[in-house]
This record gives structure tokens, C-alpha cells and sequence, in this order.
């Protein structure tokens, strides 16, 4: 597939071009119809809802918010009403505004002047949901409504509709995301136009996979989040696989390979491992399913379906982009340098081959530092509550938080998320007069009733987000109803959070369980190892403990909001940790896979766990901390969105990857695997019988002859000796096919001779490894007849170029 990709380029780039632009025009024109649709069955709010549904058919429209408040006098004064009552007037007048209710209609308009006389709001009712108002029409009843000001007179909006113009332009944390990224691939590869690969891939990926999310909105519930995460997390496996791949063709092309060839051997190497970490990425997201949370349906079929085009893009469009630019892969100055001196070894070399020695000489030392830094970011966790943001939270300088502080002071914290006590049989005046009773209510009003079914209208004297508020309407339901013997439930808003907060907590080790058992399967059956996939559950336990801890700290306790722009501290999304457990899940695996594929193919080379370890480390971790890097400018540009949901999500995931790359992956990991050595790869022979291959690595290309049926087809033999000439006893000689299997393996005798068996004629890997000498690995190929290598050792520990 690679290969022809790469001859056929034109047409690839043509199909991928045609294929964006169509899906763009397609959702351009089809527009979106996102929908947050939140199922709670058997919860006492659904119950609630349920009933007001019947009772009380909601109005189409998103009704916002105009709220002022006079330094001086009262907003009785006819001075103040003569500047407010002709905006709302002129409001009410636009095209697209349904109506105004506001406080000077008459006796009825009196409750929404607060006590004091200083406080007063209209509400604005829109002819259509928040998402399908016209952000024009938003921005003039925000720009009517706020002329009315003067010195004394202080007027802000609030709102869904109104929340959305105040938004930074769409797109704008992309833009940022990918020039941070940009700026990271070019001090990587040191070539533009090797910088511009992995971004024009990405772009693709994310394009082509926000489209389809788009149109598929008006098939199936897709919330308004979903394009959001599905772009943040698009954008990062977009640039870190096509990353992956384009390393390793440069490594290819540096160490004097023809592009092409480069080109194929990248994908069938590289690739593999991409589709690999794109699946796990995938399952991981799949995950959420388990939930049964249905507001996590269309999140996870919109960032899955962003993630298998960037994975379709990588292994399709990047090896056509390829072969359109050649040898200038590469810098100038390495394509001056192939031309002078010829093909570079591949070595690692500097801080990654010095870091990884150190971690060889002090793996205690080093795992013991790591493990103490990941258990005081953790240590927040403890104090982890899980609920709903809302407008509360909006940064200082925006008028929706603006409007939310005034109505708060003028009408008591609760009235920005006043309960719902709904009644379907009993005595209903009981019932308001022990909720008047109870501790933590402000106000109580019935509502007159409308089919059998009353509402009560109940606002608490604490904020929606505040725990006082979740134990009454706790109280609520365990005693005050049952107390006044009636058929009634608890809902609004803030028992909607409240329930979906709870229900996410109960299904959460479900959850966990399912995506850490998922991940264990694969990459025992990856790496044909017990102690590998544990060590990687664990460590994902740890990454996800610790990012969390950070998210407490920075969103719950407030720790560094302000400078951020963050807004105001509060409880954590309920639905976060379900969205970042998957996406950290998925990230993380795509580092082990890339960490010990590496480890995996030098063990099996040569089995000697330090120095799998040792090399893995050193040739990996460079591309690794680069990928990491990138993604954590990608997801903190995510606090620009706008959105609060992303921004918290952007910063978890920051932390997360970072800690997950820089610490776990860098030193914990290779530090614990110094320390379990030959145990990494332990694994019962029943077991390795039963459990399927899964080709991580390339399959091995042995030609196309068959093994002859009285045995094998050839054979490789020789002597293994010394600079002197003296034969070596005990070498380990190994033969590997192209893919990393083992074919065979001898003990050199007393004579230093060896022999091996070949099952068939092909290109293989020849290595040999004895205590006090360096390893020697080098291809032989072989053919019908024994073929005959002799290998000379060189004493010392020093890793041969391979």
C-alpha cells in the first residue's frame, strides 16, 4: 500500500484534497444540529423532567439574561427607567426575539427587582435554541442593551446565546496549537518542508473527521463538545504519527536508502505501530460506551472517527507527500553532508544516550525520585468532586459572569440554579411549608398547576455548585417529600448535575476496569510478556491519578486560575474523567507501544535485558519527549476556545501527557524494568501457545520457498573468535527474521563453532552476544545451500551501530 501511494501520489493527494473540500462544502451547507442530550434513566431528575415535559410543554426558544444594577437610588427611578425600558423595547422588536419579560410589566415584573431596589434583569426569549441563534442578532441585543449604560448604571448579559458571541473566534485554539507545534517539529527536523508534513497530515485528518462529525449531527445526537475534543485530540495523534513515520524515513534516507524504498520500509515498520496505537486509541475511546451514558455516545463516535482518518491519513497521504519531496526530507546541510560523506550510522547519541546510562547505573534512585514527584501531584485527587461548571466560572472581564455575580447578589446565590420540586399527587401547601422549613432554602413558590402536576419552585441559599447545595437536595428527597406524604421529585438544573455526577462516579470503576483490562490483552499479546502490560496498567493508573491531581489543584482549589483566565474555581466536569481516562489511556499506549516495540526487538536480538532497555530508551525517547511536546502546546491552546469544558479538558491532558512522557515513560518505566530484568519478558509457555500474533513489527519476509518437509531448507554456520583469533565458547548466536522473530538459537561450543537451522531461503538477522564483548549484529542472506559466516567479537560493552 505504501509503495503505491508513494508511485501514485498525484492521485492519493487528489483523492485527500477532493475529499476535504467536499466534506467541508457538504457541512457548510448542511450547517450543524448538535444536540447536548443527557439520559439519566431511573434517576429522580429524569422523573422530574419527565413530568414538566408533559405538564409543561418547554418554549422553543434559549432564554438569556439582561441584568443592571444602579450605584445610587433604586432601578425604580424614572431616570433609570427611561434609559433601560427603551432597549428592551427595542430588543423585543428584532427579528429572531420572541419576547422580553421585564420588571417594570406590573405587579408581576415586581419579583425580579431585587429586595434592596438596586438589582434588577429582563429575560430574553429567543425564537430558537441557543446554537441556532444568529450570533448577529446575539450581538446587537448584547450591544442595545449595554448602550443603555452610563456612569451609575452598570448593565451585562447572560445566557447560552449570549455565552456564544463572547467566545474567541472558531478555530483560533487550532491556529495556536498548530504554529506551537510547528515550531517544535522544525527545532526537531532542522527542514521545513519536514516540518510542513506531519501538520499538512494532521490538518487533513482533523478536516476530513470534523466534516463528517458535522453532517453526522443531523443523523445521530453529537453534543457541542464532540468537535471540540474530536479536533484537540485529532490534531495531537495526527502530528505524532506522521511524526513517527517521517523520523524513521529519515533515519532511512540519512543512512543512504532511495526514498522510496525509505518510504515503504517507514510505513511497514513505523506504520504498523501507528495502526496499532490508532486501534488502542480507539478502543480506549469505545470504552465510554460502557457507561451507558448517552451524552458520551456522539463524543466518542466523533473523536474515534477523527483518530481513524488522521491514522488513514498517515498511512495513505504522508507516503504520497514523500515521494513528492524526495531527498528534501532533509536539511540542506545533512543532504551536503550525505553527498560528502555517505550514509550516517544510526546511533543515539547525546543527552537521550547519557540519560538512558544514567537510568541503567541508578534505577532505584531514579524510580524512587519519579514515583515521589507522580505522588504529590496525586495527593489532590483525594479531595476530587466530580459536578457541573457554568457560566460561575467564566473569567472576571466576560459579561456572563458579570450578569451571573449580580444576580447573585442581588437575589442570593441559589437563584442561578433554583430546583424544581415537582408534584404529581399529595397535599402540595404541606409540602412548600416544610420546604420553607428546611435548612438551606431562601425563597419557595408554587406554581399554578397545569394537568395534575404542580411545580414548586425552591431556591437554595447556597450556589449550584456548592456542597451545601448537593445536601439539600439530598435532604429534599430522603425527608422532606417522604416526611409530607407525596409523590413528588427533585429537578432543574443543578439536580441534573448533581445526578449526572453521581451516576458517572458509580459507573467509573466499570469504566476503568474495562479500558485497563482492554489494554492489558493487547499488549500481552504484543510483546508476548505478563510483566510488561502490568508494569503499563499500572503506570497508567499513575499518570491518570496524578493528572487528575493536577486538574483539582488548578480548576477545584483555584491554584493559578486567574493568571490562566480560567475563570472561577469549582467542581470538576462529571463527565471529564470518563473523556480524559479514554484519551490518556489511548495516548499512553501509543508511548509504550513506540518505548517497547524498541526494548522488545533488541531483547529478542539479543536477550539481554540491560541493554534492551538501555538502547530502547536511547533511540526512542528523543522522538517520544518531541511527540509529547507537541501535544501539550496542542492541548493547553485549547484554553482559548472559549469553552470550559475544553479548556479543562486541554489542561488535564497537558499534564497528563506530559507527566505521562517526561516522567513515566522517560524514567519510571526503564528505571522498574532495570530493576524486574530478565522478568519483563517472562511468559508461561501454555500461555504463549494459546495467545494469538499480533504483527506490531514487520512480518518477516523469507521468500516465497517452503520448507522442505524432511527438515529445514538451509543452514547458516561458521566460528565465533576473538580480535586474536581464539575461539569464543557459550556466545549466544541468534537467528531473527526481518520482522524480529526468532527463527534460531545456538550456544557457541568449545571450538567457537555454531549452526543454525533456516526453515527457508530469505534475508534474516544474524546477532551474537557474549559476556566482556560488544554485541554484533549483521543481515545475511541466504539461499538454497548452508551459508557460512564467521563472526569476531571486540571485548567491551559499547553498542554497535546497527
Amino acid at each position: 500500500m505504501a509503495r503505491w501511494c508513494y508511485r501514485h501520489r498525484l492521485v492519493v493527494l487528489l483523492l485527500w484534497v477532493g475529499a476535504l473540500f467536499g466534506l467541508g462544502f457538504s457541512a457548510s451547507s448542511a450547517g450543524t444540529d448538535y444536540a447536548n442530550v443527557f439520559s439519566l434513566p431511573d434517576t429522580d431528575s429524569k422523573k422530574a423532567y419527565d413530568l414538566m415535559e408533559e405538564a409543561f410543554p418547554a418554549r422553543a426558544g434559549d432564554t438569556d439574561t439582561v441584568v443592571w444594577k444602579v450605584d445610587e437610588g433604586s432601578v425604580r427611578d424614572a431616570g433609570v427607567r427611561a434609559r433601560i425600558q427603551p432597549a428592551l423595547e427595542e430588543i423585543a422588536g428584532m427579528k429572531g426575539v420572541g419576547g422580553v419579560t421585564g420588571p417594570y410589566a406590573g405587579a408581576e415584573g415586581a419579583a425580579q427587582v431585587s429586595r434592596d431596589g438596586r438589582i434588577a434583569y429582563a429575560q430574553v426569549t429567543f425564537t430558537d435554541q441557543a446554537n441556532a441563534v444568529p450570533k448577529e442578532l446575539v450581538q446587537d441585543v448584547v450591544d442595545t442593551a449595554r448602550d443603555a449604560r452610563r456612569d451609575g448604571l452598570d448593565v451585562e448579559l447572560g445566557g447560552q446565546a449570549v455565552q456564544r458571541v463572547q467566545e474567541p473566534p472558531t478555530g483560533l485554539a487550532e491556529m495556536v496549537g498548530l504554529a506551537a507545534a510547528a515550531v517544535v517539529l522544525f527545532l526537531a527536523f532542522g527542514s521545513l518542508f519536514a516540518m510542513l508534513l506531519p501538520i499538512g497530515v494532521a490538518v487533513f485528518g482533523v478536516g476530513t473527521g470534523m466534516f463528517s462529525t458535522q453532517l453526522l449531527s443531523h443523523v445521530t445526537d453529537i453534543p457541542d463538545l464532540a468537535p471540540l475534543l474530536s479536533s484537540l485530540i485529532g490534531l495531537g495523534v495526527g502530528i505524532d504519527y506522521a511524526l513517527f513515520i517521517v523520523t524513521r524515513h529519515r533515519k532511512g534516507v540519512l543512512r543512504g536508502m532511495d526514498p522510496e524504498e525509505s518510504t515503504v520500509t517507514a510505513l511497514d515498520t513505523s506504520g504498523r505501530a501507528v495502526l496499532f496505537a490508532g486501534g488502542t486509541v480507539c478502543i480506549a475511546l469505545a470504552g465510554m460506551l460502557v457507561t451507558n451514558l448517552r451524552f458520551l455516545d456522539g463524543v466518542v463516535i466523533g473523536t474515534s472517527l477523527t483518530v481513524v482518518l488522521s491514522v488513514l491519513a498517515a498511512t495513505t497521504l504522508l507516503p504520497a507527500l514523500l515521494g513528492f519531496l524526495g531527498p528534501r526530507v532533509l536539511s540542506r546541510g545533512q543532504r551536503r553532508r550525505l553527498a560528502a560523506t555517505g550514509p550516517e550510522p544510526e546511533k543515539a547519541t547525546g543527552l537521550a544516550l547519557r540519560w538512558s546510562a544514567g537510568v541503567q547505573r541508578r534505577p532505584r534512585r531514579v524510580a524512587v525520585l519519579a514515583l515521589a514527584v507522580m505522588a504529590v501531584l496525586a495527593l489532590p485527587v483525594l479531595s476530587l468532586r466530580l459536578g457541573a461548571t457554568d457560566q460561575g466560572n467564566d473569567d472576571t472581564t466576560t459579561t456572563t459572569r458579570q450578569a451571573y455575580d449580580l444576580l447573585a447578589e442581588g437575589f442570593g446565590p441559589g437563584f442561578n440554579g433554583p430546583l424544581q420540586v415537582v408534584v404529581s399527587d399529595g397535599d402540595t401547601t404541606a409540602l412548600v411549608k416544610d420546604i420553607e422549613g428546611t435548612e438551606g432554602v431562601a425563597r419557595v413558590a408554587a406554581l399554578p398547576p397545569a394537568r395534575g402536576v404542580t411545580v414548586v419552585q425552591v431556591v437554595p441559599t447556597t450556589s449550584p455548585q456548592s456542597e451545601e447545595t448537593d445536601t439539600l437536595i439530598d435532604r429534599l428527597r430522603d425527608e422532606v417529600i417522604p416526611g409530607a406524604g407525596v409523590e413528588a421529585h427533585v429537578g432543574g438544573v443543578t439536580a441534573v448535575s448533581k445526578d449526572f455526577a453521581t451516576v458517572t462516579g458509580d459507573r467509573l470503576p466499570l469504566f476503568v476496569a474495562t479500558i485497563i483490562g482492554l489494554g492489558f490483552l493487547l499488549l500481552l499479546v504484543a510483546f508476548r510478556s505478563l510483566v510488561v502490560p502490568l508494569t503499563a496498567a499500572v503506570m497508567n493508573l499513575v499518570a491518570a491519578a496524578a493528572s487528575f491531581g493536577v486538574l483539582v489543584a488548578v480548576f477545584q482549589w483555584g491554584w493559578g486560575l486567574e493568571p490562566l483566565g480560567l475563570g472561577k474555581e469549582g467542581p470538576i466536569n462529571a463527565f471529564l474523567p470518563v473523556i480524559m481516562l479514554s484519551l490518556l489511556f489511548g495516548l499512553s499506549m501509543d508511548y509504550q507501544v513506540f518505548l517497547v516495540s524498541r526494548m522488545h526487538e533488541e531483547w529478542v536480538h539479543t536477550r539481554d535485558n540491560a541493554r534492551a532497555v538501555r538502547v530502547g530508551l536511547a533511540e526512542t525517547s528523543r522522538v517520544i519527549n518531541s511527540a509529547a511536546l507537541i501535544m501539550v502546546c496542542v492541548f493547553l491552546a485549547f484554553v482559548l476556545s472559549g469553552d470550559s469544558g475544553a479548556a479543562m479538558a486541554g489542561v488535564g491532558l497537558a499534564a497528563a501527557v506530559a507527566l505521562d512522557a517526561f516522567v513515566l515513560r522517560t524514567a519510571l518505566v526503564p528505571a522498574v524494568m532495570h530493576l524486574l530484568g530478565t522478568s519483563n519478558w517472562w511468559l508461561p509457555a501454555w500461555l504463549d501457545k494459546r495467545l494469538p500474533h499480533l504483527a506490531v513489527e514487520p512480518r518477516e519476509e523469507t521468500g516465497e520457498a517452503a520448507p522442505h518437509a524432511g527438515g529445514p531448507a538451509s543452514a547458516v554456520h561458521g566460528y565465533v573468535r576473538d580480535p586474536a583469533g581464539d575461539p569464543v565458547e557459550g556466545a549466544a548466536v541468534t537467528l531473527m527474521s526481518k520482522g524480529g522473530r526468532q527463527v534460531d538459537r545456538v550456544a557457541s561450543l568449545a571450538d567457537g563453532s555454531y549452526i543454525l537451522s533456516v526453515p527457508a531461503p530469505g534475508t534474516y538477522l544474524l546477532a551474537t552476544t557474549a559476556p566482556a564483548y560488544a554485541s554484533r549484529a549483521r543481515q545475511v542472506l541466504v539461499a538454497d545451500e548452508p551459508l557460512a559466516v564467521d563472526v569476531e567479537l571486540e571485548p567491551g560493552e559499547v553498542d554497535v551501530p546497527r
